[in-house]
């Protein structure tokens, strides 16, 4: 990607299972609280699920939501457009041509609930009684269809696909959307809606959760000897990105620029990441020099970190190869230790998260880190949030997902 138009971030909106708005959120993360907990259902017993909890939404939508919009949207495209209108209040409604906005959100599965619960219907009680929407609430473009509806994005819809890594790239794809002059706003990010007996049991099987049923809230614990997978999140966030000119021109606050977008694929296994790092190394190096910045200007990075055994040391020596020595005075933060995964969805929270750690110079912890893995090579947060440097600084948010890709965002102060 090559172009002078500068892309900085004016809105910020989310809801997660840290809380329903950016600053509960980020208060609760800030503190290291956990959004896992156990799941008070009876799907353990009925299906033999071996895990019994999850980091489920922290606010019902349905509670801000009105009735006719939550019977026609799945709960997916539910939390985007929470998240989205949020986002575009904080940017302050800006007015802006149809013709030059954009939105771009994304998910890593879509509407998984109303698929399943669809085939159920139609089992049970055959095809006649289908919801009339239950195609429009399953696809997956269907969040971003509706956040375009609801500002009237005219510039183009899009929902890219790329597994965990879907969110962070749909921020990359409207970078690139205002570099190129397609639009002068987007409204991006990413959602989704899994905490399904489905998913949960697929991810089992994959042997990619964890099990500690006895403990959900320590069972996120990226870095640490003990670590047995990640906790299964849900939620959204989305982020309204402008060309500086344009949130110049109507006096609009800037949190941070997003500076670089770095994409690369492993090619290596459908799920296992490549352990030599290869990609993810290409990834951030692509971003870096996207950005016009140093191995030297990067003082902190939000790191995919599942809290697999294989794929969190595989991008901390991913993050020293690149970096070098300069990797020393990197402050790391693993933040799914405290939201889980929110698989599609992860992408655009934690750019977020690394959107506001610039903006307040203020790395977020990382914990239930309670035996560091000695193979860690990254400076890392622990318990408490570490201040960043003052002066002009960068940060990198990394999201991996299955099927190799790769996603390296670079953020800079505004």
């Amino acid at each position: 990607m090559t172009s002078t138009r500068e892309v900085v971030v004016t809105g910020l909106g989310a809801t997660t299972p840290l809380g329903g708005d950016v600053a509960s959120t980020w208060e609760a993360a800030l503190a290291g609280a956990s959004g896992a907990r156990t799941l008070e259902n009876d799907w353990a017993e009925k299906y033999g699920l071996p895990v019994t909890f999850a980091a489920t939404i922290k606010v019902d939508p349905a509670e801000v939501l009105s009735r006719p919009e939550t019977k026609r949207m799945d709960p997916s495209a539910q939390y985007a457009i929470v998240a989205a209108r949020e986002a575009w209040a904080d940017a302050g409604s800006p007015e802006v041509d149809g013709d030059r906005l954009g939105a771009v959100v994304s998910s890593g599965i879509g509407g998984i609930q109303t698929i399943l619960d669809g085939w159920d219907t139609l089992r049970e009680r055959g095809a006649r009684r289908m919801l009339p929407m239950t195609v429009p609430m399953l696809m997956p473009n269907s969040p971003s269809a509706y956040v375009s509806l609801e500002f009237g994005a005219r510039a183009g819809t899009h929902a890219l696909v790329s597994a965990c890594a879907s969110g962070a790239e749909a921020v990359g794809y409207a970078v690139e959307m205002i570099r190129s002059g397609r639009a002068d706003v987007v409204v991006a990010g990413g959602t989704e809606a899994a905490i399904h007996p489905m998913p949960l049991g697929a991810f089992a099987a994959s042997r990619t959760l964890s099990l500690r049923n006895d403990d959900p809230q320590a069972a996120s614990r990226p870095y640490d000897v003990d670590r047995d997978g990640f906790v299964l999140g849900e939620g959204a966030a989305v982020l309204v990105l402008e060309s500086a000119e344009h949130a110049a021109a109507r006096g609009a606050r800037v949190y941070a620029k997003v500076g670089g977008v770095g994409l690369s694929s492993d090619a290596y296994h459908i799920t296992s990441p490549d352990p030599e790092g290869t990609g993810q190394v290409a990834a951030m190096r692509f971003a870096i020099e996207d950005a016009g910045v140093t191995a030297a200007d990067i003082v902190h990075v939000n790191a995919h970190a599942t809290s697999t055994k294989v794929g969190d040391l595989t991008e901390t020596r991913s993050i020293r190869t690149l970096l070098g020595a300069d990797a020393d005075h990197v402050l790391l933060s693993a933040t799914k230790s405290m939201t889980g995964h929110l698989l599609g969805g992860a992408g655009a929270i934690e750019s977020l998260f690394a959107v506001k750690a610039v903006a307040e110079r203020l790395a977020p912890p990382t914990i239930n880190v309670d035996n560091p893995d000695p193979e860690l090579q990254v400076p890392l947060v622990r318990n408490e949030p570490a201040k960043l440097p003052g002066g002009d600084v960068a940060a990198i948010n990394n999201s991996f997902g299955f099927g190799g890709h790769n996603v390296a965002l670079v953020i800079q102060n505004a």
